[in-house]
């Protein structure tokens, strides 16, 4: 059985998705960690191994990994570009029962990681995905809350759904 990869260009996508942009402007980091969190969703819906990339020109120094939630985040080494280490990703972890996906819409990162095996996915194919993702949770949770025992203690949607979250892990 195939186990599915998704390398996300980080600052591309913040650049793309208009939600991410209006935050990008007010705060970056909580546009960044907004990313890491959709992609957090994303990969406990799908059960994909998730990285997403940023570029150290934002965030000098060494490369640094870190996980959040079960998303592994990459800051590349000064003077490495996100597509460089996405480029080398594909590469590292490419093998017959592993497919890539790479999103980021730049269209020659598109091209260089398609020469490699990985298939590409467009910000924007990828925004879209990740509404259906975010329907089918609150689908779930609204599907699970109908359905749980009468509880003396009334939660509000928005406690149910923290509390889904944690249950998931994140």
């Amino acid at each position: 059985m195939k186990k599915d990869v998704l390398l996300v260009d980080g600052y591309n996508i913040i650049g793309a998705w208009p939600e991410l942009q209006k935050l990008k402007k007010r705060d970056f980091a909580q546009a960044r960690d907004l990313l890491i969190e959709q992609m957090a969703e994303f990969q406990a819906h799908k059960g994909w191994r998730v990285i997403v990339v940023f570029d150290a020109h934002l965030v000098p120094g060494i490369e640094k990994r870190k996980r959040q939630y079960r998303v592994e985040v990459v800051f590349t080494r000064e003077n490495e570009t996100a597509d460089e280490r996405i480029e080398k990703l594909v590469s590292e972890l490419s093998g017959r029962l592993i497919q890539i996906h790479v999103a980021t819409s730049d269209l020659v990162e598109q091209w260089v990681v398609f020469a490699q095996g990985a298939l590409r996915i467009s910000a924007r194919e990828l925004e879209i995905a990740m509404k259906e993702v975010n329907r089918l949770i609150a689908q779930k949770v609204k599907d699970s809350s109908e359905r749980r025992p009468f509880s003396k203690i009334p939660l509000s949607d928005e406690v149910a759904e923290a509390f889904e979250k944690m249950r998931r892990g994140e």
